[in-house]
């Protein structure tokens, strides 16, 4: 059945824009981005399908050049239009973090880290400070180490902190292995950084590990 011959409420992008984008499920945005389908089927069926042959809408974003233009009803047009949503989406998220706007979303805050620390080959520690408001004030890596492991000094931390007067802080770093599980030597420094800025009154927001995927949370898991 095509798209138009469904009822008015559950056709996608009436349903946006009478709901909201959060009230529509994967097939229905990506139907909504693919506009049209293919002889045979509707927008919302070739969604479906492309959803199942590459596994997640996160790996058909993700897929390279040549697989996405490969799959039916997808090609080089389309290739274009999905790289310039994404790069509008990143700027606009780095936007929000770096203009010293209040960190009010947590996916926000995850792009921006993922941009930052992704695609290093090595480990990276780095620290966003934030003032009393979750205002950002700087981003910076701190540690550098090797492919395995960075070493991290508290010390460090303190004084930077101190001397961005910061009020929070989210710390970050990088599994150049691509499994974001931490390890106990994570835990650990995680706990004397917060030990370490508690002691200046300073909050640890969050920590998360960058790898492949959805980045791991200490806040999200208990482990703050």
């Amino acid at each position: 059945m095509k798209i138009k011959d469904s009822p008015y409420e559950e056709r996608p992008r009436e349903k946006l824009i009478a709901q909201g984008a959060v009230s529509l499920n994967e097939e229905e945005l990506l139907a909504i981005f693919l506009r049209t389908g293919t002889p045979g089927l509707s927008a919302i069926e070739l969604a479906t399908n492309l959803l199942r042959q590459f596994g997640s809408l996160q790996a058909l974003m993700k897929a390279d050049r040549l697989s996405f233009t490969q799959a039916k009803g997808l090609g080089d047009a389309k290739y274009a239009q999905l790289q310039a949503v994404l790069e509008m989406a990143r700027r606009h998220h780095f936007e929000v973090i770096e203009r010293g706007q209040a960190l009010t979303s947590p996916e926000a805050t995850r792009l921006y880290l993922i941009d930052k620390l992704k695609h290093h080959a090595h480990e990276v520690f780095a620290v966003l400070f934030l003032d009393n408001q979750h205002r950002t004030l700087i981003f910076e890596e701190l540690f550098t180490g090797t492919i395995d492991s960075a070493n991290v000094y508290p010390r460090e931390v303190v004084k930077k902190a101190l001397a961005h007067n910061a009020a929070a802080v989210i710390l970050a770093h990088n599994h150049p292995s691509g499994i974001p599980t931490p390890s106990q030597a994570d835990k650990q420094i995680t706990q004397r950084l917060k030990e370490a800025l508690n002691l200046i009154d300073i909050r640890v927001l969050d920590h998360f590990i960058i790898g492949d995927g959805r980045p791991y949370s200490f806040a999200e898991h208990g482990d703050l």
